[in-house]
């Protein structure tokens, strides 16, 4: 049995304007991230929402969004809370996985090959636009909005890394951040190729934006709800095919090395400084 537990507040997780199918959406998408990230097939899930007033068209609305991916992964809302207040979604997903064959952070082996799933830094360049932070065209602008705001959990690939891959995660705070926590349970380090990670970027490549803004987009900008995963070089076929099965690109980044350190190398091969700061809910504004 897997179990994840997600909320997202507004104000912090999401703005009071964003449509709220979308949201209804996500909420339950971040969750079915974390299952995809231990390669566990979604079963049931807790509500417990906080809302400031009840309004029906809202709540449909909500509903809607919830409800569609729900059905899609034939993953069951059985129970959860309601209560007035700021709000608030807490959501808790329930999976199921085979005996000792769960993905976990803890499995990465020095040799493996470290692979990010989709795309990565189209949600913060979404959110720099709205802090004005940002300028970009209006198309690539509501292209990332959506990666933003209607993310796709990865279960398909979860499901088929399962035997193939040693350790994984899901993105949800920054690359960085996230793989430090496999780096970290596993007692190893890494090697990645900035140059590879920038290759996975899909809105933000037509933004027409430097490589010094697109890094910390990919590198640490998070709600990006893919995978980073690691797994043994002779796997590699194994990869391209779970890749294929499920429909998700996946580009390799990097490598597991047994310095304790986490490095980063350009397109030359010449060391970038790392000064990414992955998202921190006590520090981050």
């Amino acid at each position: 049995l897997a179990i994840s537990s997600d909320m997202l507040v507004e104000g912090r997780h999401f703005l009071s304007t964003v449509n709220p199918a979308h949201l209804g959406h996500k909420a339950l998408a971040v969750n079915l991230s974390d299952l995809a990230a231990c390669g566990a097939q979604p079963k049931a899930f807790l509500l417990s929402l906080a809302l400031p007033e009840v309004q029906a068209h809202w709540l449909a609305e909500f509903s809607k969004g919830l409800w569609a991916l729900a059905d899609l992964y034939q993953c069951d809302l059985i129970g959860g809370d309601t209560t007035r207040g700021p709000l608030n979604i807490c959501i808790t997903v329930m999976g199921e996985v085979p005996a000792d064959q769960a993905l976990l952070r803890s499995g990465a082996q020095v040799g493996d090959d470290i692979y990010v799933s989709g795309h990565l830094g189209d949600a913060r360049l979404a959110l720099e636009v709205f802090r004005g932070h940002l300028s970009v065209p209006q198309a690539v602008f509501e292209a990332a909005r959506l990666r933003m705001e209607v993310p796709t959990p990865r279960v398909a690939l979860g499901l088929a890394l399962r035997g193939h891959a040693h350790a994984a995660a899901d993105i949800s705070d920054g690359l960085l951040g996230d793989l430090q926590h496999i780096l970290k349970a596993s007692g190893v380090g890494a090697e990645i190729q900035t140059a590879q990670v920038l290759s996975t970027m899909s809105c933000a490549k037509s933004a027409g934006l430097p490589t010094t803004a697109l890094l910390p987009l990919c590198l640490s900008g998070g709600d990006d709800y893919e995978l980073v995963f690691t797994a043994p070089e002779h796997k590699r076929s194994a990869i391209d095919a779970a890749s294929e099965a499920s429909a998700t690109q996946v580009t390799r980044i990097g490598k597991i090395t047994t310095s304790p350190h986490l490095s980063l190398f350009d397109g030359q091969g010449q060391p970038v400084a790392n000064t990414f700061q992955s998202f921190d809910h006590f520090k981050t504004p």
